[in-house]
C-alpha cells in the first residue's frame, strides 16, 4: 500500500540533528520521508539541483517547512553573488519549495524557532528601518517569509517549538486530526449521497414550477411576460454566477477574507490582464498588502488556472499565463 510522502524543508547545517530526528519520527509513523541529504530526489540533469527539489516538493502529499535563523542559499534563479546584504531581497531555495508546494495547495505545516518568532515581532515594528540590528537571522527574507505564511486566509498553521519533541507533539496531534476528519467523512459519504439525490430532486421540481409559472405569467399579462420573464431568468442567472464565484479555489484562498464575491465579480470581469485585475481587486479591498500577496500568484500555475475558471463563468477570456521570470 502507497504510503503518504511527507517533504521536509530547512536550512541543512542550523537544522541537521532536527532533520534526522523529524526523518526517524515520520518514518515510525509509516510515512515516508522525502529529505534532499537522503539521496531519494531525483535530479533531472538538464535543469538546476533546486528545480528537482521544487518539483519533488509539489508532488507530495504533506509539507512540513522549519523556520530558523538562516535564509538558505539563493535560488538558481537569482543573480548569483558572492554575499548578499541584510536587507536585500532574493529567494532562497527553502523560499520556492515552499512555494512550490502552497502553488499545489498541499497541506502544509510550518515550525518556526521560538527565538525568530519574538524577533519577528520586533521587525513588525520596525519596517523599513534598515539602522536596526537583529540578533537571531541572518537575513530580513526570513520575517518576510513569515509575513507572508501569516497573511495567507488558510493552509498556514503555525507553531513555534524550542526542543524538537515540541515539533513532534505538535506534529502528531495535527495529522490524528487529519485522520480523524477523513473518517468523519467517510461517514457522512451515505448522508451526502442522499441529499444529493434530494438537491437533483428539487431542482427538477424548479424547473418544472418555474415552466408552469412563465405559462401562466404568458396567459394572464401577454404584453408583460416575455420582459418579466426575462428579467428573472437574468436575475438568476447572476445568482448562479456568484454562487459559482464563490466556490472558485482562487477566490476562497486568496480573497474571501479580503473582500467580497460581488468586488471579485467586479474586478474579474473589467481586468484585461492579471495585474490589471490584481490592481482592481486591490482598490476595493482595506487589506493593504493585498495587492503584494496576489502578484505572487502570477507565476503560480494552479492559481491563474484557478482563477482563469473563474473567468470562463463570467465567458471571459482566461488571463494570458506567463512563465516564471528567470
Amino acid at each position: 500500500m502507497a504510503r503518504p510522502r511527507i517533504f521536509v524543508s530547512s536550512t541543512y547545517y542550523d537544522f541537521k540533528h532536527v532533520r534526522s530526528s523529524l526523518d526517524n519520527f515520520i518514518e515510525t509513523l509509516g510515512f515516508e520521508s522525502v529529505l534532499s541529504e537522503k539521496g531519494e530526489i531525483a535530479f533531472t540533469p538538464d535543469v538546476p539541483l533546486d528545480e528537482s527539489c521544487y518539483r519533488e516538493a509539489s508532488s507530495t502529499d504533506i509539507f512540513v517547512l522549519i523556520i530558523g535563523g538562516r535564509y538558505g542559499s539563493s535560488a538558481s534563479t537569482e543573480e548569483k553573488k558572492p554575499s548578499r546584504s541584510f536587507f536585500e531581497r532574493y529567494d532562497s531555495i527553502t523560499r520556492k519549495e515552499y512555494d512550490s508546494a502552497l502553488s499545489r495547495d498541499i497541506p502544509i505545516y510550518i515550525l518556526i524557532e521560538q527565538n525568530v518568532y519574538s524577533e519577528y515581532h520586533t521587525y513588525l515594528r520596525n519596517k523599513g528601518n534598515e539602522k536596526i540590528e537583529y540578533a537571531h537571522v541572518d537575513s530580513v527574507n526570513i520575517f518576510r517569509l513569515i509575513d507572508d505564511i501569516l497573511s495567507k486566509p488558510r493552509n498556514n498553521p503555525v507553531h513555534t517549538f524550542e526542543r524538537f519533541s515540541e515539533i513532534e507533539s505538535w506534529l502528531r496531534e495535527q495529522w490524528a486530526g487529519i485522520f480523524r476528519e477523513l473518517l468523519q467523512r467517510m461517514s457522512g459519504q451515505k448522508q451526502i449521497a442522499t441529499l444529493s439525490a434530494q438537491v437533483e430532486t428539487l431542482s427538477a421540481i424548479n424547473m418544472t414550477l418555474q415552466r408552469y409559472l412563465e405559462a401562466v405569467i404568458s396567459k394572464v399579462s401577454p404584453e408583460n411576460a416575455p420582459e418579466l420573464i426575462e428579467t428573472e431568468r437574468k436575475r438568476l442567472g447572476e445568482f448562479e454566477q456568484l454562487e459559482a464565484l464563490k466556490r472558485n479555489n482562487f477566490f476562497q484562498s486568496a480573497l474571501s477574507a479580503n473582500t467580497g464575491v460581488k468586488n471579485f465579480k467586479e474586478a474579474l470581469f473589467e481586468a484585461k490582464t492579471y495585474n490589471d485585475f490584481v490592481l482592481k481587486i486591490g482598490k476595493k479591498s482595506v487589506n493593504p498588502d493585498l495587492t503584494k500577496a496576489l502578484l505572487r500568484h502570477e507565476n503560480m500555475p494552479q492559481s491563474m488556472k484557478d482563477i482563469n475558471d473563474a473567468r470562463v463563468i463570467l465567458g471571459k477570456k482566461p488571463f494570458p499565463i506567463l512563465t516564471e521570470k528567470k
